[in-house]
Parts: C-alpha cells; structure tokens; sequence
C-alpha cells in the first residue's frame, strides 16, 4: 500500500501562484507514475499533470507552460508549481500514484485526500 498526503492550497488572486506538494509513504518502491488531478464542483476529475516511469513529465494543455511538476531527490515526494493561476483553476488537487508507467485520466491505483485550490478573479 502507499499512502499519500497533499498540502499547499489555498487561496490565491488570479495571475498569482502556489506550490503543492505530496508525501508519499508505504511501498513506493514499486510505483511508477506520480501526478496530479483536480476537480471542479460538478465536473469530473480530470488529469493535470504527471511524470512518467522514465521520468518525463506531462501536462493538460490547459495548464502546459504555467505548472510545472517534479519530484524531491529522495523521490518520495512531489510538487506542482502552479504559476498564472486563473478562476478555471479552482478545484480539489489530488495527488495520484500507480503502478503503470502512466497515469490516466481518470483512474490511479492510489490517491492522497485532497487540497483546494480557490484562485479569485
């Protein structure tokens, strides 16, 4: 099993920025992909971001080119650096872990709880 904890949101004017980050504990030896979806009141969960088994990241086009992923040198932990946020950025972050090379879209084989991300206009 793998554990995983979110933290960082908050609330943010638009244009402004925030850093989230994710603790993964358990058996992340055998985990592949690391990620990050979110979802908006009324919509489904949607991938944001995630790096692959060979270490490369991937980004919606929604958000290519203002967040930026990464993970910690000791690989147990995360982060997505949301820069230029926008009101179309409010939802629940959920960091996201699978045995799979690839995360998808709206499927993880483990996920943390949660964080809000409320971006003002």
């Amino acid at each position: 099993q793998v554990q995983l904890v979110e933290s960082g949101g908050g609330l943010v004017r638009a244009g402004g920025s925030l850093r989230l980050s994710c603790a993964a504990s358990g058996s992340i030896s055998s985990i592949n992909a690391m990620g990050w979806h979110r979802q908006a009141p009324g919509n489904q969960r949607e991938l944001v971001a995630f790096i692959s088994s060979d270490g490369s990241p991937h980004y919606a086009d929604s958000v290519k080119g203002r967040f930026t992923i990464s993970r910690g040198n000791a690989k147990n932990t995360m982060y997505l650096q949301m820069n230029s946020l926008k009101p179309e950025d409010t939802a629940v972050y959920y960091c996201a872990a699978d045995y799979s090379p690839a995360l998808l879209s709206d499927y993880a084989d483990f996920w943390g709880r949660g964080t809000q991300v409320t971006v003002s206009s």
